[in-house]
């Protein structure tokens, strides 16, 4: 890359970058974090509707020329996080069908196991990639990124520990996949600048969290916003998420208040993306 990542990325118009979790059946009401488990025809009829609309979505590795100005067009992002095996059952067919490419976030110690971390609360266990998978995910021209190595909420962690968190996952899947590993996402999306400079120093070239915006000129690269696809999101609203300004209109209308530009706290609530997983 020509420019220096960080705060002096330019993309020449705001770029949205999705984060999906699930592509599977909904389990019934009431199941904990239900909300981000969308029925594969729904993400189909989500990507679909884009790709007509002359849309193409991007992992954040093919994502990054557009990111630093260095390319432009009507592009999006697409992640998916924790690394499900549905995803590559249902979501990975239909990217190869659209020609879209995306990012899997891995939980490093966790490949071939299930979300341990989501289950204290009710979550139902639902398998995750193994190596096989990931191999295969890699095969299909999709992305690899890193999520920790045991998704932890990095704000409860000492330095040490999200040190190893965070370096520690890029070197687990290097060693296991023998393919760099360029992209970060921080689990529950909460951290602090300080960890956006572990994020750094370990070798990535972006990091994202959950943040409901599009990517604009001046944002760190290792602090990038992501827009979080929920099951009850309607079609209209979620292309008009991905194509306009509607998200930041939005957040303005709930009284989102901006810790810094794009990075915002709901209500005086727990912090950004406190929902999210």
């Amino acid at each position: 890359m020509r420019q220096t990542r960080g705060a002096a990325a330019r993309p020449s118009s705001p770029i949205a970058v999705l984060s999906y979790h699930q592509t599977s059946p909904t389990p019934r009401r009431g199941t904990p974090v239900r909300s981000l488990v969308l029925p594969p025809w729904r993400f189909g009829l989500q990507l679909r509707t884009l790709r007509l609309l002359g849309w193409q979505g991007l992992s954040m590795r093919d994502l990054e020329p557009y990111l630093l100005g260095e390319k432009t067009g009507k592009v999006f992002g697409i992640t998916l996080d924790d690394g499900y095996v549905n995803n590559f059952e249902h979501a990975l067919p239909l990217l190869r069908e659209l020609g879209f490419t995306a990012t899997a976030y891995i939980v490093s110690g966790q490949i071939g196991g299930t979300n341990v971390w989501d289950q204290p609360v009710g979550a139902p266990a639902v398998p995750l990639m193994d190596a096989d998978h990931l191999r295969a995910w890699l095969a299909a021209g999709m992305e690899i990124g890193a999520h920790t190595r045991n998704h932890v909420n990095l704000c409860r962690c000492d330095d040490s520990t999200a040190r190893d968190e965070i370096a520690g996952c890029k070197n687990d899947l290097e060693r296991l996949l023998g393919t760099e590993v360029r992209s970060f996402a921080y689990p529950y999306g909460e951290h602090r600048a300080d960890h956006a400079e572990m994020v750094r120093q370990a070798g990535y070239t972006s990091g994202t969290a959950i943040v409901s915006s599009r990517a604009r000129a001046g944002d760190d690269l290792m602090r990038l916003p992501r827009i979080s696809v929920h099951l009850y999101d309607r079609l209209p609203s979620f292309v008009a998420r991905v194509t306009t300004n509607y998200e930041d209109w939005r957040m303005r209308r709930w009284d989102a208040q901006p810790t810094s530009r794009g990075y915002y706290v709901m209500g005086g609530g727990a912090g950004q993306g406190a929902a999210a997983h």
